[in-house]
């Protein structure tokens, strides 16, 4: 039974992110102008990945109940790391890069973050197949 609520937590980890990527962030840039489009993004973001590693730190509580260190186990540590790194370092440097126009920097550390969803996606897919 906790194997099929870490599966489902893993699913909707997957959803939320392919929402964001393929839904929120470009109807954002086409609906609203670029001051209210960086405004929403940066309030929704610091969402998106706290709830995205809230649910990951669950899925992770999953395998550690039954002690299943397996493959997946780690794949979602990973995740979760991930998350982390994107809530707590990489997000508030891409915020920084935008404010004080270091448009190279901003751009780059973007690309990095855009990456990591990526990457996440798929080592989620991985674990769901």
């Amino acid at each position: 039974m906790i194997e099929e609520i870490g599966t489902y937590l893993t699913s909707a980890i997957l959803g939320i992110m392919i929402f964001f990527s393929f839904v929120v962030a470009p109807v954002t840039f086409t609906a609203l102008n670029e001051k209210n489009a960086r405004q929403f993004i940066r309030k929704i973001f610091p969402y998106y990945y706290t709830v995205n590693l809230a649910i990951s730190i669950l899925v992770l509580i999953c395998f550690i109940i039954p002690k299943v260190f397996s493959l997946d186990f780690y794949l979602i540590l990973s995740v979760t790391a991930l998350f982390a790194i994107s809530n707590f370092i990489l997000m508030p440097l891409i915020n920084k890069f935008r404010d004080d126009k270091q448009d190279k920097k901003f751009k780059q550390s973007h690309f990095i973050s855009v990456v990591i969803n990526f990457v996440q996606i798929i080592l989620l897919v991985i674990v769901l197949i």
